[in-house]
């Protein structure tokens, strides 16, 4: 993929930077989570899982790792980037768009898949979970500004 001569707004360093904490904090409590799947290193009970298919936080951990964390940090990378990467781009289905730009909306909707699934799963239990509402609201907003767009739009 060719660079394009449209600048990176500050708009498309704002999704860059959100995806990138998001990423850090989601591989740090993720780990911690199947690290210790009693969620002692988090202060947490099992408790809290009561009512939910899951024994204890081992796979909510993995799941917190693997698509909120390291997909997340994955996607913050390719948006910097714009990395030509075949296996990414094969999935891609919205081809005129470089891959990061759809895994960045597509990041944006695990996060509203994932704090639905907890909410319908455990009830409210922390006040993180709106934040991480509209964050995901957030960064699927941001992908879809016109300046975002067109920044990852390839050349034709």
């Amino acid at each position: 993929m060719q660079k394009s001569h449209v600048s990176r707004s500050v708009v498309n360093w704002f999704l860059i930077v959100l995806l990138f904490f998001l990423g850090i904090g989601g591989i740090i409590s993720g780990a911690m989570l199947f690290l210790s799947p009693q969620g002692k290193l988090l202060g947490m009970s099992t408790d809290l899982l009561k009512g939910s298919p899951f024994p204890d936080f081992l796979i909510p951990g993995i799941i917190l790792f693997l698509f909120v964390g390291v997909f997340q940090t994955f996607v913050a990378y390719g948006l910097l980037t714009r990395s030509v990467w075949k296996g990414p781009d094969i999935i891609n289905p919205v081809k005129k768009y470089h891959w990061a730009w759809t895994a960045s909306w597509a990041a944006g909707a695990i996060m509203l898949v994932w704090i639905t699934v907890e909410t319908a799963l455990l009830g409210y239990v922390s006040a993180l979970q709106p934040i991480i509402a509209i964050w995901g609201l957030v960064l699927i907003g941001l992908t879809l500004l016109p300046s975002v767009r067109r920044y990852y739009l390839r050349p034709a």
